[in-house]
């Protein structure tokens, strides 16, 4: 899905389709395989549902993750985020995700990338998965949330794309709360978002004790306004937040910029966060 002007249908190098045989990999009508072009890892996807893209590969990618712990992915959508983080960590990875065909498709992933030691596939929703599992009991974080409001957009399409576009089952304070209340003091929480929604973001982070210590934009080209929000923030931390150099994603030719083909084909980029320890000011 081609489309620079919206950030959850931003093109993504890293999905290449493949014939895999039948015996490789349980894959239902309408299912394919696509590589992560990473670690050999391989991703179940679907036109019927909504396939991840660009902010969920940067999202894998900016957060900080330790070394060890525990880390969760909410509104996990297919898996592609932990997938990811499995190669930055060998802490154990929960990722939680409401579609029960979404979870399915994201459970057989893990298995197929023989992943099940270390990441497990929750079906559940964010908004009572807290009273499930347990406050603090998170090293890190991560998420990449509905960015439309119930209200707005396009209000006839694909179930599972407006479940994923839009604020129908959570909103950014149900999604802002489960994270606080997830994550232990300390800990980090990390979002890709759209900048229209900053001070909202801002705003309801700090309401539930969580404070914004990086922020980055992602712009299509360098003339073009950002598209894109990655945050992360610490649990009881303390005021002070880093503006990190602008992420351009085209040149003027078109092309992927060497940063960006350094995050999803390199090593992670050299504004990757790395393993966590305690707050960085």
């Amino acid at each position: 899905m081609e489309d620079t002007n919206t950030v959850h249908n931003e093109s993504n190098p890293l999905q290449e389709q493949g014939d895999p045989p039948a015996s490789a990999v349980e894959l239902l009508p309408g299912e394919r395989l696509d590589d992560l072009m990473t670690k050999e890892l391989q991703i179940i996807q679907s036109r019927e549902v909504f396939s991840f893209s660009m902010d969920a590969v940067l999202l894998a990618r900016f957060a900080s993750v330790p070394p060890r712990g525990r880390v969760v992915d909410l509104c996990t959508g297919n898996g592609v985020i932990p997938l990811l983080l499995s190669t930055r960590t060998s802490a154990m990875i929960d990722a939680v995700e409401l579609q029960p065909r979404l979870a399915n498709m994201a459970r057989r992933s893990v298995s197929y990338n023989k992943l099940d030691a270390q990441i497990r596939i929750i079906e559940s929703d964010l908004r009572t998965y807290p009273k499930e599992a347990g406050n603090g009991i998170y090293d890190a974080v991560t998420v990449n949330p509905p960015y439309m409001q119930a209200q707005s957009g396009d209000q006839n399409e694909n179930e599972h794309y407006a479940i994923a576009r839009h604020e129908i089952h959570c909103t950014l304070d149900n999604v802002v709360e489960a994270c606080a209340r997830l994550v232990r003091t300390g800990g980090k929480v990390s979002m890709v978002h759209r900048p229209n929604r900053l001070l909202d973001i801002v705003e309801t982070f700090r309401r539930w004790k969580l404070e914004p210590k990086r922020i980055r934009f992602v712009h299509p080209h360098a003339e073009a306004e950002a598209n894109m929000l990655l945050i992360e923030a610490i649990r009881d931390g303390k005021p002070s937040v880093k503006v990190m150099p602008p992420l351009i994603v085209y040149t003027k030719e078109r092309q992927y910029t060497e940063e960006l083909k350094l995050l999803y084909y390199g090593s992670g980029g050299s504004w990757a966060a790395g393993q966590s320890g305690g707050e960085r000011e």
